[in-house]
C-alpha cells in the first residue's frame, strides 16, 4: 500500500499543465499551482503520490478524502468489477448494487437513520437536506458562524463565510448564522417553537480551521431540536465514516441527527460519492415520490460498488481505531516540534483522531509552512474559512515517517519562481 506503481509520465510538464488550466480551467487555480511550485501528479497508492517528474510525496492532504487511502485494491477492485459489467444504470429497471450500498451504509449508522439517498458530492447532500426540511415545513434555517457546507447555491447559504456568499447574492431567504459551540445561542435563535427550523451543523468544524466544541455540545444541540420540534441535520462529509476516530463524530456524543450527511471517505478515495442518511420520518416525501428529487449519476453502480467496498474496508481494517491511534500520535507529535522549534509563531495545535489543524498566529506563516512541507514532499491543506490554520488529514493507513519543519520566515510572501502568482494565499493575508 505504501509504494506507487505507476511509471512518471516526463510530458506532463508543470509548465504544460498548468497553461491547459489557464487556457480552459481556471488562471487562478493554473497561477496557485505554479505557487505550490509546478507539480504534477499522476498516480498514487496508500498514503503516497507520485509526481510526473518521479518525486514521492506523503499525502496528509486530500481535504479529507483519502482515509482509506489512494487506491486501496479492495476498492479498485469492487470499482474494476463494475465497470465490466454494469458502470451506469438505466434508472429504470431495479440495481443490486444500490440496495447493497444503502444497507452497508445505514448498518453503520446511528440506530434510526435507515434511508438513503447517494449524491455525487457533499454539497450535492446538503441540499438534499434542505430539502427534505422544506418538505416537512421547516424552511427557517439556522447554521453556524464558519461551518462549511458545499458552494451550490443552498449549501452556499448555510456555508458561515461571506467571503464565498456575497458574489452570488441574494442567496437562501430565512437563513441565520450562530455562534459554533455555544447551544444556549442557537436555541435562542431557535425559540420555543422550532417546528419551523432546521439546523445545520459539523460535530468538528473542519474548513473553519479544525474548531472542536465543548464536550456535550452536540447532545445540547440534539436536545433543543428534540424540544422545540426542529429538524437536525449533522453534516459529517468530512468528519465521518472514521476520520475523527469514529464512525461518526454523533457517536462521540451518542446523538442521532434527523439527518446525517456523509461524503469524503465514502468514497474510497477512489469514486465520488456522498449521501444523506435520514430517519423515515425525514425521508418521507421521497418515500411517497421516487421522482421529486433526482439525479442522473445518483447511486451510479459504479459510485455504489466504491461506498460499499469503502465501508468493508473500514470496518474489516479496523480504520477508525487506527485514525484514533495515529491521531494521537500525529497531534503530540505536532504540538512538541511545534513548541520546540518555533512555539512562537504558533497560536495552537488541535484535532481528534485525524483531522488536525496548526493554527499560526498570522495567514502569511500559515502559507509559508505549507509551501515548506510541500518543499518536504509532505501534502497538507489550508482551511478555507480560516486561513491561518494548515490542516492535516493523512490516511489511517500506514507511511513512512517523515521529518516536520518551521517555516523559515515568520511572514512575508513566499520565494517562489518568478512569475508565479500566490493566487488566493496571498488574498489571505487581507481578510
Amino acid at each position: 500500500m505504501s509504494g506507487v506503481s505507476a511509471a512518471p509520465q516526463p510530458h506532463a510538464t508543470g509548465q504544460s499543465v498548468a497553461a491547459g488550466y489557464k487556457a480552459h480551467l481556471s488562471r487562478g487555480r493554473g497561477k496557485l499551482g505554479e505557487m505550490f511550485g509546478g507539480h504534477v501528479e499522476v498516480s498514487s497508492a496508500g498514503s503516497r503520490v507520485r509526481t510526473a517528474d518521479g518525486q514521492d510525496f506523503l499525502n496528509a492532504g486530500g481535504y479529507g478524502v483519502f482515509l482509506t487511502g489512494a487506491c486501496h485494491p479492495r476498492v479498485v477492485a469492487a470499482v474494476e468489477r463494475q465497470i465490466r459489467t454494469l458502470p451506469l444504470a438505466t434508472r429504470l429497471l431495479l440495481e443490486p448494487s444500490a440496495a447493497r450500498a444503502a444497507a452497508a451504509l445505514a448498518a453503520v449508522c446511528p440506530a434510526g437513520l435507515e434511508r438513503v439517498h447517494f449524491t455525487g458530492s457533499g454539497a450535492e447532500a446538503v441540499e438534499t437536506a434542505l430539502k427534505m426540511a422544506r418538505s416537512l415545513g421547516h424552511r427557517r434555517v439556522i447554521a453556524t458562524h464558519g461551518g462549511y457546507h458545499g458552494k451550490t447555491l443552498g449549501a452556499l447559504s448555510v456555508t458561515g463565510k461571506p467571503l464565498y456568499q456575497d458574489p452570488f447574492r441574494p442567496l437562501l431567504p430565512l437563513v441565520s448564522h450562530v455562534p459554533y459551540g455555544d447551544s444556549a445561542a442557537l436555541a435562542a435563535e431557535i425559540g420555543p417553537d422550532g417546528s419551523d427550523a432546521v439546523v445545520i451543523l459539523e460535530p468538528v468544524q473542519g474548513e473553519a480551521g479544525v474548531v472542536i466544541p465543548p464536550d456535550g455540545y452536540l447532545k445540547e444541540v440534539a436536545d433543543v431540536c428534540r424540544a422545540t420540534g426542529a429538524l437536525f441535520v449533522l453534516d459529517e462529509i468530512q468528519t465521518g465514516m472514521g476520520r475523527l476516530g469514529a464512525w461518526w463524530g454523533a457517536d462521540r456524543e451518542a446523538v442521532r441527527p434527523d439527518i446525517l450527511l456523509a461524503g469524503k471517505s465514502l468514497s474510497g478515495g477512489v469514486i465520488p460519492v456522498a449521501a444523506a442518511i435520514a430517519t423515515e420520518k425525514a425521508f418521507a416525501v421521497f418515500d411517497r415520490d421516487p421522482f421529486i428529487h433526482t439525479s442522473t449519476f445518483s447511486a451510479a453502480p459504479v459510485a455504489m460498488a466504491a461506498a460499499e467496498a469503502a465501508i468493508d474496508v473500514i470496518r474489516d481494517e479496523g480504520l477508525t481505531e487506527r485514525a484514533a491511534e495515529l491521531g494521537r500520535v500525529l497531534l503530540g507529535r505536532l504540538r512538541g516540534s511545534l513548541t520546540e522549534h518555533c512555539g512562537h509563531l504558533v497560536r495552537e495545535v488541535r484535532g481528534v483522531g485525524l483531522l488536525i489543524g496548526v493554527e499560526f498566529h498570522d495567514a502569511g506563516t500559515a502559507g509559508e509552512f505549507l509551501l515548506e512541507l510541500l518543499d518536504r514532499h509532505v501534502i497538507v491543506n489550508h482551511s478555507l474559512n480560516a486561513h491561518t490554520v494548515v490542516r492535516f488529514t493523512p490516511p489511517a493507513v500506514s507511511a513512512t515517517r517523515r521529518r516536520t519543519s518551521c517555516p523559515r520566515r515568520s511572514t512575508g510572501p513566499p520565494a517562489r519562481s518568478a512569475g508565479a502568482s500566490r493566487g488566493p494565499m496571498t488574498r489571505t493575508r487581507s481578510n
